[in-house]
């Protein structure tokens, strides 16, 4: 008999192990994110876009730093305090922020299906450090922009072009933040989840001060705990998985995300707040999913 240990995977090192953490890490990225929309949506009831958007960062980036802190992780470099701020305004200020202000006039379904632009933004932002899709990812992405036009179809953006607008921003903010990102030295795991919400509410809270923005004096009890939902599981859990799949896999299938979050907000829309679904509606849906399968298929040909 050989007197050599056979060494068994712990519960860890398969929690830890990419095979596992991929998967889960995008289920929370498309049905949490996904859901995040609607919370939004209940919150801006008693709380103000941007103060809203604060509020939640600051919580969430205390906590977690905090915690790791605690955990003993190391404190940023002066750089990736800069990187942090640089993105997490992009993301967080930009990308969340001007998400909260145009759901003042957009539903939370036809948010989502407007952040939807996003990979394509991306990709494009991609192809400035020569990082350009496949073949097969750019068919997928154009696929999921088709599935975008047909969603809109249904229920456009004309009723609040302000509201489009800022839409529009938010997904191009998102993008260049992520792709510029994979470049910078950022903190290390979830230091930098904790950084970019840290610098990004200072961001939000400035924007709130300069446009008048008050806090609540009697906030709604469902609002708050919308507001609670979104520091942990939107926050805190899925923005941590965001940056571990941004860093661990492709560009398209890291932002394929977008492309799940519209059927998947209009879905929370229909069955929670009586959203209304329609024919176009569901076939931009179907189109859209389609989209993020090519993009999933490319990636695992090509690993």
């Amino acid at each position: 008999m050989s007197d050599a240990t056979v060494t068994r995977p712990t519960a860890a090192s398969m929690v830890a192990d990419p095979r596992w953490m991929v998967p889960l890490s995008l289920f929370a990225l498309y049905v949490i994110w996904g859901s995040t929309y609607l919370a939004i949506r209940y919150a801006l009831v008693s709380y103000p876009p941007f103060l809203l958007a604060a509020i939640r960062f600051a919580i969430a980036g205390v906590l977690l730093f905090a915690v790791l802190r605690l955990r003993g992780a190391a404190l940023p470099t002066a750089r990736q305090w800069k990187n942090a701020a640089i993105v997490g305004t992009l993301l967080l200020a930009g990308g969340n922020g001007l998400v909260c202000f145009a759901e003042q006039s957009v539903s939370s379904g036809i948010a989502a299906v407007a952040v939807a632009s996003m990979p394509l933004f991306a990709a494009l932002f991609g192809g400035m450090y020569r990082e350009w899709p496949t073949r097969g990812e750019t068919a997928g992405l154009l696929l999921g922009f088709v599935g975008v036009v047909v969603l809109n179809l249904g229920a456009g953006l004309s009723g609040s072009p302000l509201g489009a607008i800022a839409l529009i921003c938010a997904a191009m903010c998102w993008a260049f933040g992520s792709v510029w990102s994979k470049r910078q030295d950022m903190p290390k795991g979830p230091m930098n989840t904790a950084a970019q919400m840290l610098c990004a509410s200072v961001s939000l809270a400035i924007i709130a001060l300069l446009t008048g923005e008050r806090f609540p004096s009697h906030p709604q009890v469902g609002a708050t705990a919308a507001l609670a939902y979104l520091v942990v599981f939107g926050s805190i859990i899925a923005f941590s998985a965001y940056l571990y799949v941004l860093k661990t896999v492709r560009p398209a299938l890291a932002t394929s995300y977008a492309y799940v979050n519209p059927p998947v907000a209009v879905l929370f829309g229909v069955a929670l707040a009586g959203e209304h679904v329609g024919v176009f509606d569901l076939t931009g849906m179907a189109i859209i999913l389609v989209g993020v399968g090519i993009i999933t298929m490319m990636r695992v040909r090509k690993a």
